[in-house]
């Protein structure tokens, strides 16, 4: 895992940079910063010694991005997020809502007129403010999990802007332990959430 996180930011770093390049609210060649608002979904599901099934949840956000470098389109971008994570089988749907803190580098490339490719990477901070764990068979009812609000990992993706129109698509590799150990089921076990994710907004 650590040499292809590795590799991508080493291709990201050798692409040669692009002047004279507008894109929604910022230029690629002048140093600015940019606000802007997401919304999207998510496939998320909990995989590791207790796994469940994909589940599909929302996002919302706003997001600012300040540019780091004068003569890079290096640009660092965080924001707050509302997500929706989990998952869901026969025996468990958890719906897991978080507020969510990235902390995001991207490099943006010129594709065309008016068309910027926005490569990213770096982790996120999450907490849960509320959980809905409904239990669908004898076997969850006798062995209740809670998750743990406390959640990091690192988010991988790229974006695509046009004029001030912007999408993304990417994925969530979650870190932390998901399961609780407080309560029986999660006695001893490591599980993690990871998502898929797609939003779409505006930059200005």
């Amino acid at each position: 895992m650590k040499k292809i996180l590795v590799s991508i930011v080493a291709a990201l770093m050798a692409v040669p940079s692009f002047a004279q390049f507008s894109s929604g609210g910022f230029e690629l060649d002048k140093e600015s910063m940019y606000y802007g608002v997401r919304f999207g979904g998510t496939v998320a599901s909990i995989n590791g010694d207790i796994s469940i099934g994909s589940k599909v949840g929302m996002t919302l956000a706003g997001i600012i991005g300040l540019r780091l470098s004068s003569s890079t389109p290096v640009f660092l971008e965080s924001g707050l997020y509302y997500t929706q994570r989990g998952g869901k089988n026969s025996d468990y749907n958890i719906t897991h809502n978080n507020l969510e803190i990235p902390i995001l580098i991207k490099y943006g490339i010129q594709a065309g007129d008016n068309i910027a490719v926005l490569p990213f990477i770096g982790p996120y901070f999450a907490y849960g403010i509320s959980t809905d764990e409904k239990l669908k068979s004898d076997y969850a009812k006798a062995n209740d999990l809670r998750v743990n609000r406390n959640n990091m990992g690192f988010k991988l993706g790229c974006g695509f802007e046009y004029n001030k129109l912007y999408a993304e698509l990417g994925y969530q590799f979650g870190v932390t332990n998901i399961i609780d150990d407080e309560y029986e089921a999660g006695k001893d076990k490591s599980s993690h959430n990871n998502a898929l994710f797609f939003n779409i907004g505006v930059n200005f």
